[in-house]
């Protein structure tokens, strides 16, 4: 009798609404890979309070620019507490996500999440220029792009969370300019460490000779050689995995300055091994993530005026655009002056200079992302 009377007593307060749900995805702030050029799917997971019972059904409704879709039920199914499914929604946002549950009729529990985009998102990694090192703290203007910080989504106002650095980056800027082109909002995936070597990114036990200026992320082996600790490689996969398969456009690779002409000899990165070691990389990171995604190599070697650039580490981040390795990224060499640091004098960028940084990135990815419009994703 008693067993009875709860079950009742369960089944009155759901039908009356007083189970309550929390949505675990989607987060506010997201911005969601695009799987088509004009939509992409919203995953929905969340935990209610109490059981929904056989029958149990969830609806999403999504709400954009004032327009309400009508309540479109979830392609998943209600597990006891649990909540799972996915609905494909148009790109742009940012849209409102309003999720209910309901049996026979009866409402019994709903919640909502206020801004979620369905874009375009990249990684950015490197060295320092591709982190929080710019002169100028740097915002969003559009208020479109956001930033993922491993656990959450948010406006991605530097410093960028995930790379190294409490300054400036070129990513609010660069995010702006492509929200602005191709009308959704763009998300950031960052984890770039200053001051690296591409042998500090050499996955776990990938060995080399003589090893970089920075001792940090190596180590030598009793035999002479030196090892990568494979700590940064293994932190850029587990971001990459995080966006899930397929889950950015690309990623944004700008690094160099830290292999060249370094002022010990021995420390300098032969062209030839730095073109091998980065294909390493790549080719590395993506047998672990699964999926074959692009990469764009910036030129990158530029350190303070009369040391400008090194013609071989430049013809060897070339290469692999030649050879289909990589896409090309911007010369950002070819950014001096008044767009660097101290008055020109230093290898970060000023305010101006990540702005610029920021329109170099932009005309070479955003030329390619039109191409993408009649391609489908693998």
């Amino acid at each position: 009798m008693r067993a009875a009377l709860l079950i009742l007593l369960l089944a009155s307060a759901l039908r009356t609404g007083a189970a309550t749900l929390t949505l675990i995805a989607p987060v506010d702030y997201e911005v969601i890979q695009r799987e088509s050029w004009d939509s992409g799917f919203i995953q929905i997971t969340g935990e209610l309070s109490e059981a929904a019972g056989r029958g149990g059904v969830v609806e999403v409704r999504i709400i954009t620019d004032g327009v309400t879709n009508k309540w479109e039920k979830l392609s998943g199914a209600v597990q006891g507490v649990k909540i799972g499914g996915k609905v494909r929604a148009a790109a742009g946002g940012w849209h409102r996500v309003e999720v209910r549950v309901t049996n026979a009729g009866n409402a019994l529990a709903d919640a909502a999440v206020e801004h979620v985009g369905i874009g375009e998102v990249f990684v950015v990694t490197g060295q320092s220029n591709s982190g929080n090192h710019g002169e100028e703290k740097q915002s969003t203007k559009t208020g479109l792009v956001c930033a993922w910080d491993g656990k959450g989504w948010g406006p991605a106002n530097d410093p960028q969370p995930g790379a190294s650095g409490g300054r400036g980056s070129f990513m609010p800027p660069l995010g702006d300019l492509l929200a602005t082109r191709f009308k959704v909002p763009i998300g950031f995936i960052a984890c770039g460490a200053g001051g690296t070597s591409v042998r500090e990114w050499l996955p776990k036990g990938a060995t080399f000779t003589n090893p970089p200026t920075v001792l940090g992320n190596v180590q030598q082996r009793v035999d002479g050689q030196w090892e990568s600790k494979g700590r940064l490689f293994e932190n850029l996969v587990a971001r990459m995995k995080q966006a899930g398969p397929n889950g950015f456009r690309a990623v944004l690779w700008h690094q160099g300055e830290s292999d060249a002409n370094q002022a010990d000899p021995t420390r300098t990165l032969a062209g030839s091994l730095y073109r091998e070691y980065l294909g390493t990389i790549i080719r590395e990171s993506r047998r672990e993530i699964g999926w074959r995604a692009p990469w764009f190599v910036a030129l990158a070697s530029y350190h303070v005026p009369g040391d400008e650039g090194s013609p071989d580490l430049r013809a060897a981040q070339a290469s692999l655009w030649k050879d289909g390795t990589a896409l090309e990224g911007p010369d950002s060499d070819a950014l001096k002056g008044s767009l660097r640091e101290n008055g020109g004098q230093g290898v970060h960028f000023s305010g101006p200079g990540l702005r610029e940084h920021a329109a170099r990135w932009a005309d070479q990815v955003a030329p390619w992302l039109e191409l993408q419009k009649n391609l489908k994703r693998p």
